[in-house]
């Protein structure tokens, strides 16, 4: 296969840099762009809703590369200009700044945008947390010492909520799930989250959707749930989840659902490639396709997309691996964790505050959850790559 000569990466975060990255080290030396729509060089979105919103990191801490590192990957660097149109067949990225660019192949790392409630623009104090000036500036107002409502109970929606009430602030987490991180982490370790958080000092109000936003002028006030009760605030954040970032490519032709639909290469068209949050691909190990977002998936696609775009034709079929920091807690998942899941606690003990779980469904191992156990959950690991059965786990452990 004949090597491009031009690369234009549309996304400068975590999975579009590491494409750039992952290009020169395998010995690309032809032309590659990275185009990024914030102002900011690539910096790291985990740290945002922990470390940069407690202050504990100034917010170049979070920049991923330095800036003699981004000039060593001699690319063309065009930040601050988001992509509006794709024409695959010319493969030709045109810019909100009225820029073209042309090259032999695309990769699409646009990643997420975040949901919003309805009306919500209209309101000062409500905010969301994607990028680092949205962390800036809800970092800026939670020093001012105020009352929080943070709507979301997924691992965002969880870590802002620590991350606040870890400041002394008053917080309340909303969300329509019976456990915080139900829906991925189960409701037996989401229970266990919940009461963490309420031993914190979080006010939890779960299992109940909210209704609508209250304020007072121009400012939020307070939020009504659906049963009625309102609840105080003088700081909303909204984290109810994210959608791709794709209606840039609505009229591109490109097959689009839950992200950028791609083969088991990445490849969205000839000479269109999708990384990470954005990408929707098929998984040959699964016999499925899926969507991952996560760091970890990012990093390791973003290698092999790489890969293909120089012609090593390798199908990716990763083990899912994702983490939250919550409090004093570190939360470890390798694998899968479906609704309906049988559970063993293999190690420790929930009552201790660290232990390991396995996951099983259809008769086999499909995840691992380690709680403040960070070698062990690494250990166990190897039963979803090696699909133990299931009863075998279970003979030296009670299923709950």
């Amino acid at each position: 296969m004949t090597q491009p000569s031009s690369v234009l990466v549309v996304g400068a975060s975590v999975g579009g840099l590491a494409v750039a990255e992952a290009l020169r080290r395998d010995g690309y030396a032809g032309a590659l762009t990275l185009l990024g729509a914030e102002r900011h060089p690539p910096y790291d979105r985990p740290p945002l809703s922990k470390k940069v919103l407690a202050g504990a990191w100034e917010p170049d801490r979070a920049l991923l590369r330095p800036e003699a590192a981004l000039a060593r990957l001699d690319a063309a660097l065009l930040f601050g200009d988001p992509a509006v149109r794709l024409d695959v067949g010319a493969r030709e990225v045109t810019t909100a700044g009225g820029r073209s660019v042309r090259a032999d192949a695309i990769v699409l790392a646009t990643g997420l945008e975040p949901r919003r409630l309805p009306g919500q623009e209209q309101w000062q104090g409500v905010h969301v947390l994607r990028t680092l000036d949205d962390a800036l500036a809800l970092r800026a107002e939670l020093l001012t010492g105020p009352r929080v409502v943070v709507v979301g109970d997924g691992v965002l929606g969880t870590e802002i909520a620590a991350t606040a009430r870890s400041l002394g602030l008053a917080v309340t987490l909303v969300g329509p799930q019976s456990a915080p991180l139900a829906s991925q982490l189960g409701p037996q370790v989401g229970g266990y989250l919940a009461a963490l958080h309420a031993r914190q000092g979080v006010e939890l109000r779960l299992g109940v959707a909210v209704e609508a936003l209250l304020g007072d002028g121009a400012r939020v006030r307070g939020v009504r749930l659906a049963d009625g009760e309102v609840l105080p605030a003088d700081v909303v954040v909204v984290a109810m989840g994210s959608r791709p970032a794709i209606s840039w490519l609505a009229d591109s032709g490109l097959h689009l659902a839950d992200g950028v639909v791609c083969d088991s290469r990445c490849r969205a068209a000839d000479g269109i490639y999708a990384v990470g949050d954005v990408a929707w691909w098929f998984h040959e190990r699964l016999g499925s396709g899926l969507r991952l977002e996560n760091r970890s998936n990012a990093v390791e696609q973003a290698m092999v997309v790489a890969g293909n775009i120089l012609g090593k034709d390798v199908a990716y079929t990763p083990v899912p691996f994702f983490w939250t920091d919550q409090f004093d807690v570190k939360i470890q998942v390798h694998g899968f964790l479906p609704a309906g899941a049988e559970v063993a606690i293999v190690e420790g003990a929930p009552e201790r505050e660290q232990f390991v779980a396995l996951y099983g469904y259809g008769g086999k191992v499909t995840g691992v959850l380690g709680w403040n156990m960070v070698k062990q959950v690494r250990t166990h690991r190897r039963h979803v790559v090696e699909g133990t059965a299931w009863s075998e786990v279970v003979a030296a452990a009670p299923v709950t």
